[in-house]
């Protein structure tokens, strides 16, 4: 799917959080917002994911302003892995597919494989039907990270949305991550909200935000090869 945003605008009380912000991500292309905290990129998310509406501007998907989708639709066009991943008491079979009946034990299991989820599945003592403590209390955060990407992956959005998705991941999971990522980007439309610049490196664009505008535009490359602000953040986080 084409993802276009054309010149929104949202605040919230008398704080602009973004100021004519454009741009356009073409079927299968990957896109990587960056920026200090408050800068804006966790309110473009919302606002393609319709728990806002901007006050100026229109977001279309495929040429189709967002608002004139159904709901559910569009929410099933989205997945989103965020940073803080949710689950649920009940069993891991459970907690991918969301009680959604059109999702089969086998697709689970297809999905965690695609992941790198399955191989710590299936040593636990009951596989998919092992019991899932409220949060995911008994699992390390790697271990929560790979089951919400198999999730996501499970039902298979057009759209996948990473906020932050390997921000809490310990160093011992970041490489199993690392692939895991590139897999659920193939193919998609892949917007991420990147902590660590490091997972971002192969993206397709990567746009600057500071103070709810576009400072910078270019691939990883591009932006290191510029005294700019990209380069201070990718050198303060590479130490």
């Amino acid at each position: 799917m084409e993802l276009r945003v054309e010149k929104i605008c949202k605040s919230f009380g008398e704080k602009q959080v973004l100021k004519d912000v454009s741009f356009t991500v073409n079927p299968g292309e990957t896109l990587a917002f960056v920026g200090t905290t408050g800068s804006g990129k966790t309110t473009i998310i919302s606002l393609i994911s319709r728990f806002y509406k901007p006050q100026k501007g229109e977001i279309l998907i495929d040429d189709v302003n967002i608002q004139d989708y159904a709901m559910k639709s569009l929410r099933r066009a989205i997945g989103v892995v965020m940073q803080d991943v949710f689950l649920f008491s009940g069993d891991i079979n459970y907690n991918i597919r969301l009680n959604e009946e059109s999702i089969s034990l086998p697709q689970v299991v297809e999905a965690s494989k695609y992941v790198n989820a399955h191989h710590f599945i299936s040593g636990l003592s009951q596989g998919y039907s092992h019991e899932v403590k409220e949060r995911g209390a008994t699992f390390s955060s790697g271990e929560r990270q790979l089951l919400s990407f198999a999730r996501a992956i499970a039902f298979n959005p057009q759209i996948m949305v990473l906020d932050e998705a390997t921000a809490n991941i310990d160093t011992q999971n970041e490489l199993i991550i690392q692939d895991s990522l590139a897999k659920i980007s193939e193919h998609r439309t892949t917007l991420i909200i990147a902590h660590r610049l490091s997972t971002i490196k192969h993206a397709d664009g990567i746009i600057v935000l500071h103070n709810g505008r576009i400072r910078e535009k270019g691939t990883h490359d591009e932006l290191l090869a510029v005294d700019g602000i990209y380069r201070k953040l990718y050198e303060l986080t590479a130490v």
